[in-house]
């Protein structure tokens, strides 16, 4: 790696800890702004503040896995100062300097094509989503595990969707003993579920296979578990919606039905904070790499 890349890295949570550090042992230089609580070793590591930053020397900004809200206002977990990402900010940077996000928004989309600078989206790869689809197995599993008051081994265990993460869930539930299925609309998947040893599941039949599941697990991003769902459900049933906000679950009408359900955000920085940001970092040195 150049030792003369200059990188901004505004928030973040735990697993930019650990981006940070991997970023610094490549000697990359790393400008950091929202991590007032947190003192690094690496001499190329240094705290900045957006006002005092000379912004004409930065090749890369790096943002946190969400991005920025509506306001682009940038998530801090070790700072009690709000940060912004602003057109301003970034019509400062050179033209050929790149901003990376986990995801993004209307904003950031906007911010970045009026400032014509390129945005990266490191959640949209399919290598990262796939590397990314293990932990938050393992804390889909965790969280059940925790929350139920019977054993995974044996239980009937409903999951909706077999994209990246739906398949690696499938697994690892497979694996300890769980009688999986698993619902999709496409007849591509039902061969491929079928393949894999799952039970598959038409979406328009779930109303009837989800009377006998114990545990439903959510990875659509769109209304699947609604009222009809969930009133087929039975009392004992407990839900994990894996999918970004606003979720795919009724949590509301769940919670009338006196049904349990979690909204399982940010997983990845709750239950293997250190792996998913190696995972980050490790995609990210080799898109820097690629354009140094």
């Amino acid at each position: 790696m150049q030792n003369n890349l200059h990188v901004l890295i505004m928030g973040g949570d735990a697993r930019y800890l650990h981006v940070i550090r991997m970023l610094a042992q490549e000697n990359i230089t790393v400008y950091v702004i929202g991590y007032d609580h947190i003192h690094f070793n690496e001499i190329n590591v240094q705290h900045v503040e957006l006002e005092s930053i000379d912004h004409s020397i930065l090749n890369a900004i790096i943002l946190p896995v969400a991005g920025t809200d509506t306001k682009g206002k940038v998530e801090v977990t070790y700072s009690d100062k709000s940060i912004y990402l602003t057109e301003q900010l970034l019509s400062c940077t050179p033209s050929n300097c790149v901003i990376y996000t986990g995801t993004s928004n209307n904003y950031l989309d906007h911010a970045t094509a009026a400032t014509n600078r390129k945005l990266v989206k490191l959640f949209a790869r399919d290598d990262i989503a796939i590397y990314n689809s293990i932990p938050t197995a393992e804390g889909a599993l965790k969280i059940a595990i925790e929350e139920t008051d019977v054993t995974i081994h044996g239980s009937n265990v409903s999951i909706l969707g077999f994209g990246r993460v739906g398949m690696t869930v499938a697994r690892l539930f497979q694996s300890v003993g769980a009688h999986v299925s698993v619902a999709v609309r496409s007849s591509t998947a039902i061969a491929r579920i079928t393949e894999m040893g799952f039970t598959p599941v038409q979406l328009r039949d779930l109303k009837q296979a989800i009377e006998t599941m114990d545990i439903c697990i959510n990875t659509i991003p769109d209304n699947v578990v609604d009222k009809t769902i969930i009133s087929a459900m039975k009392p004992s049933m407990f839900i994990i919606d894996l999918a970004s906000k606003p979720g795919g679950t009724d949590f509301n009408f769940a919670a009338k039905q006196g049904i349990k359900a979690s909204h399982a955000l940010g997983l990845l920085g709750k239950v293997a904070s250190k792996s998913a940001g190696i995972i980050i970092a490790n995609v990210l040195l080799s898109l820097l790499e690629e354009r140094a």
